[in-house]
């Protein structure tokens, strides 16, 4: 069992905590929100020990990774030039990109800004959509789940200090609500609609089981106690920014070898909404994992990791 290594690099103007394991070719695990580095243990652990230099940072604003306090340091210009800085930072020229949640969002785009830089490109979750000049991301979302600025919970991330404040309230009690298993999936469908009433992400979803175990959401814990919930946040403060740059990708498609995997019970990134994909990625191999919610490298780990190892086989030592 390969030994998991950590270090801090400089990048795009920040301080960058990263995991990584096991030599060959490298791939990079972007994770999302309200995760860390530590959300890809179990495939840091796969794919090191098979033949792959595996490497895992905690994304700007989380854990040990510097968090800038003004959200527009959190647009996916900046994000994707954070990535490059770190490839430059350990002497890497191309690396497999692999991204979950927002972690997918940077997965995407860096194939549609930094296509020299991505080997290939494995998503889970978040769904690749063709950049739109203008679209304003948390309306877009909200749009089309037909819900309104209350019953929207990327609105309601909006609000600078309340979600701290309900988050903060009981960190443990929170994220154990936050990480449950695909039995509990309309607790995110809850959380989503901000309880339906506008009352809170977590106020109206009862305790329960967590997936993890005590040892697990204790790490979790001790970071977001330690950094609070403003950095993770921020991607969602900057969300309608992207709409504002200039020159930025505009695809619609990618040519990048790629595979998407979707988790059948994620209530919020559904996997309906990846159904168009193969018209803009081709050849893109697609994957859905039964009985999943939507923490799928987390809950489903060792189907997640089979997928993974098959699809990067060839670059295996």
């Amino acid at each position: 069992m390969t030994e998991i290594r950590h270090r801090t690099v400089s990048t795009n103007g920040i301080s960058m905590h990263v995991a990584d394991t096991g030599n060959g070719f490298p791939v990079v695990m972007c994770h999302g929100w309200p995760e860390l580095w530590y959300s890809w243990r179990h495939q840091l652990q796969a794919l090191g020990d098979n033949g792959l230099h595996a490497i895992a940072p905690d994304m700007r604003g989380y854990g040990r990774t510097d968090a800038p306090a003004d959200p527009a340091r959190y647009t996916m210009r900046i994000l994707c030039a954070d990535m490059v800085g770190l490839l430059d930072a350990l002497g890497i020229e191309k690396a497999v990109f692999v991204g979950h949640d927002w972690g997918g969002a940077v997965l995407w785009q860096m194939g549609l800004r930094y296509p020299e830089r991505v080997e290939r490109l494995i998503g889970l979750n978040t769904p690749y959509s063709p950049p739109r000049a203008g679209a304003r991301t948390t309306i877009a979302m909200r749009d089309a789940f037909g819900l309104t600025d209350e019953t929207f919970y990327m609105r309601y991330f909006q609000k600078p200090g309340v979600a701290e404040a309900e988050l903060g309230a009981d960190i443990r009690g929170n994220l154990a609500k936050i990480f449950q298993p695909y039995t509990r999936a309309e607790d995110l469908w809850t959380f989503a609609t901000v309880g339906g009433d506008g009352s809170g992400v977590l106020a109206k979803i009862p305790p329960g089981e967590t997936f993890l175990t005590d040892e697990e959401l204790d790490v979790y814990v001790s970071e977001f106690t330690r950094t609070g919930f403003t950095g993770g946040l921020n991607w969602y403060r900057a969300a309608d920014l992207n709409a504002d740059e200039v020159g930025g990708p505009t695809g619609p498609g990618l040519n990048i070898p790629s595979m998407m995997i979707t988790a059948e019970n994620d209530r919020i990134l559904r996997p309906e909404m990846a159904a168009h994909m193969p018209a803009f990625i081709p050849g893109i191999r697609m994957e859905t994992i039964k009985n999943c919610g939507h923490w799928t490298q987390q809950e489903r780990a060792p189907e997640v990791n089979v997928l993974m190892l098959d699809f990067l086989q060839d670059l295996r030592r």
